[in-house]
């Protein structure tokens, strides 16, 4: 657009003083041959007042009007009508009063495809001392019209033309140009749905400039998939290599156990309270890791109702055994489709971290419901009624290690909802904390663009 408004403004710089310089000279040339003619009849009229006799003069004024289509009017020096032929001339003061003042039409008014349709031309008849009378001519401006017109409309089909080339050269050049970003868009869109091994592949157009961000950008986008894969290498490394040796150092404190004085028994159950404690760590971060570099893992499409019933009956007997009541809110019937094992390790996640902090008493409910709105959405909702968070505690809980101080004496990593998060982010969804009514906390989990009835209307 830039290229085409650069283009089109040259183009009428150039066109328009050409219609105007063509119209002026149009214009100067029908003054030039209207005066000749003008100045020729008052050279007659002057021999014909003098004669006092009008006959050579009427037949001549006349024979003129027939000929070109001019009105003529001549009249003496105090404004006395001699001779008029073809209607007489319309809208002469102004020229008659010049005449009369001895000076002859020296300029008209510029001759457009617009008008004007005629143009007064007065000529002083008698010499300059002593002005005996003035001739009107009423020239018609149709021919110069049509003249101004053709030039015209001939710059205006040279200016389409050379547009219409302009536009294509334009369209050419944008693509060219443009070419290198739309593989670059390519690219990263690949990229961003997890595509790492996409590249741009260079066809060699577009400016130097842009060919030399495709080029840099093939070279982080290999750096970044190096990053990534020592990452993932390091993630599996460690989940192999750690978790061996603390097995082997865990069974090796339970085979001292029975070697143990009464009074190193209750240090002996302290330190494997941290080998637990540190097990479950290690998984945590291993699992956060995974999400992390991987996204969700084995999350593919299931019934969604299926899933969390059959979890949910066991949390159901859990939280039973905490002197807690869990309560499920599913769909009636099955068949909403969804990443189950995103959906249901956030559910466990949710259902865990409130059957450690909600008193004995307690209720736990789980909700699953679609919300149709411009699009489903898929809503998934875990609340309590324990002692919640505060507001700044909604904002922090989601951040790695995080615990409240209220709660330092429960076990737990700090990672169930930095993972659960994780989970949201990478499944497309989002993870919201709210306050609980009148207490408790809600973690809600929307995810935009679900599939409900897909599962349903298969038989």
């Amino acid at each position: 657009m830039t290229y085409l408004a650069l283009i089109g403004g040259v183009l009428l710089a150039l066109a328009l003083p050409l219609g105007l310089a063509y119209a002026q000279e149009r214009t100067a040339e029908l003054l030039l041959a209207r005066r000749a003619d003008a100045t020729r009849l008052a050279d007659l009229a002057e021999q014909a007042i003098q004669e006092s006799d009008l006959t050579v003069l009427r037949a001549e004024a006349s024979r003129y009007t027939s000929l070109y289509g001019t009105p003529v009017e001549i009249r003496r020096g105090t404004g006395a009508l001699l001779i008029r032929t073809g209607g007489g001339v319309a809208g002469s003061a102004g020229p008659l009063r010049r005449a009369l003042a001895g000076r002859t039409t020296e300029h008209l008014r510029l001759i457009t495809v617009f008008g004007p349709g005629r143009e007064v031309i007065a000529e002083p008849v008698g010499s300059d001392a002593k002005v005996t009378g003035v001739l009107l001519l009423a020239a018609p401006t149709s021919e110069a019209r049509r003249d101004v017109a053709l030039i015209w409309l001939a710059l205006a089909g040279g200016m389409a033309v050379v547009f219409t080339v302009a536009v294509e050269a334009a369209r050419r050049l944008a693509r060219w140009t443009l070419r290198p970003v739309a593989e670059l868009d390519a690219a990263t869109e690949a990229i961003a749905q997890g595509r790492m091994t996409a590249r741009i592949t260079a066809t060699g157009g577009g400016p130097s400039e842009l060919r030399r961000l495709e080029d840099r950008f093939n070279a982080m986008a290999d750096a970044v998939a190096t990053a990534l894969e020592k990452q993932r290498a390091f993630i599996s490394d460690a989940s192999h290599e750690l978790r061996t040796p603390l097995a082997v150092l865990s069974l090796r404190l339970e085979n001292l156990g029975a070697h143990l004085a009464d009074s190193g028994t209750e240090r002996y159950e302290e330190a494997m309270q941290e080998m637990d404690r540190l097990g479950v760590l290690l998984e945590d971060l291993l699992a956060l890791g995974r999400i992390e570099f991987k996204g969700p893992v084995h999350d593919g499409q299931a019934d969604l109702v299926a899933e969390l019933d059959r979890r949910l009956r066991v949390w159901g007997e859990v939280a039973e055994s905490s002197g807690l009541t869990l309560r499920t809110e599913l769909p009636g019937a099955p068949g909403i489709l969804g990443p189950a094992d995103t959906v249901g390790r956030i559910t466990d996640i949710a259902v865990d971290n409130a059957i450690k902090f909600v008193p004995r008493g307690g209720h736990i409910t789980v909700t699953l419901q679609e919300r149709t709105t411009a699009r489903e959405d898929l809503l998934l909702t875990v609340a309590d009624d324990g002692p919640g968070l505060d507001a700044e505690e909604l904002t922090a809980a989601r951040g790695r290690f995080w615990r409240s101080a209220r709660h330092g004496g429960i076990d737990g990593s700090g990672l169930g909802l930095a993972i659960a998060d994780e989970l949201a982010r990478a499944a497309g969804g989002t993870l919201e904390l709210h306050a609980g009514r009148p207490h408790g906390l809600v973690v809600l989990f929307r995810l935009p663009g679900s599939t409900p009835g897909s599962a349903r209307s298969q038989p």
